[in-house]
């Protein structure tokens, strides 16, 4: 994604955000970070109904928001910083990395360094300015605790490209996942998603959220858990997450949308490894789309990382020899 367009952006405060400060919301609704919408308010930017406001005023529902975006100035672009990359593929338009479990994409709230961001235009400085200030080069994101591929452009071009691909639900995008349970041998979640009325940093399926779909087929099982592989076909925050929570099939080591049935698994050595897993077992293992230049169809797999590995083996299990990358899933699964 790209920052928002310079100008005036209004809009009404929907009912689900009731009560929440207008900083958070104004940074959520523009897709920045909080300091820069709270900056945004200091500076007089930012009116409700009409009026300046303060950064923790409690929005009401129906309110109307109004915000005039600044022009990108020198201090909302990001330093390069030196740190290890994993790269996958490097060509004149795009770069494809394996993005570590632990390692924020961009700047946002509350992480202003240390990003991945950071690393790429240490290492490939050509992407700054790519796609606007604060997130060069990037056009979809993954969690901080979810390892695997990600696609980066090189030139506005290609950004404009593949922003154009993602919007248009053409990009395979498949994961793997360890979940509690068995579900069966292929089914889907098609629901809507939205923010948690009361819970603001947690998503939940609700009726007047945005659609999404997440496919799973099944892999293998050992434990009392599932191994997945999953592709979503709509790219909302923590999709995967939410939508196996909704399944009845939470991730394990999720501390947002997980449980802790660990502990009524046989076998001490894998309650200790489910126990211990520190994040969402997740990760993005491949990505197929068009080329932004060639238009000729082109895929990328990060191998598995370690510690989801580990984990798998911990509790009885064994990793398939090949994942079949044929079409997997169709509308008989949902």
């Amino acid at each position: 994604m790209s920052d928002p367009a310079p100008g005036p952006h209004r809009w009404r405060v929907p009912p689900e955000a009731t009560e929440e400060r207008l900083d958070r919301h104004l940074a959520a609704r523009l897709d920045v970070s909080r300091s820069r919408a709270h900056r945004w308010i200091e500076e007089g930017r930012v009116r409700v109904d009409g009026r300046p406001a303060k950064p923790s005023l409690a929005l009401a529902a129906g309110q109307g928001v109004e915000c005039d975006v600044p022009a990108a100035g020198p201090d909302d672009r990001v330093e390069p910083e030196a740190g290890a990359l994993s790269i996958l593929h490097a060509d004149a338009d795009l770069l494809v990395v394996d993005k570590p479990a632990g390692l924020t994409v961009h700047p946002g709230a509350g992480r202003a360094t240390g990003t991945l961001v950071h690393r790429l235009l240490h290492d490939f400085p050509d992407i700054a300015g790519v796609g606007g200030p604060g997130r060069p080069g990037i056009v979809h994101r993954l969690d901080k605790d979810t390892s695997g591929v990600m696609v980066v452009a090189r030139s506005e071009a290609a950004h404009r490209a593949l922003a154009r691909a993602f919007a248009a639900r053409r990009v395979d995008k498949r994961y793997l996942a360890v979940v509690y349970g068995v579900p069966e041998a292929a089914g889907a979640v098609d629901a809507p998603i939205g923010r948690h009325a009361q819970e603001r940093k947690r998503m939940t399926v609700r009726a007047d959220g945005r659609p999404a779909r997440t496919a799973w087929r099944l892999l293998a099982t050992a434990a009392g858990a599932a191994l997945l592989e999953l592709t979503i076909e709509t790219g909302r925050t923590h999709q995967i997450r939410v939508h196996m929570k909704h399944a009845r099939h939470p991730l394990i080591g999720d501390p947002v949308y997980g449980e802790s049935r660990w502990k009524g698994l046989p076998g001490s050595r894998a309650q200790a490894a489910l126990r211990a897993f520190p994040r969402p077992a997740l990760h993005a293992r491949r990505l197929a789309f068009e080329h932004p230049r060639s238009g000729e169809p082109v895929a990328f797999e990060a191998p598995v990382p370690d510690d989801l590995r580990r984990l798998w083996e911990a509790i009885g299990g064994a990793w398939p020899e090949t994942f079949d990358t044929e079409e997997l899933y169709t509308e008989e699964t949902g």
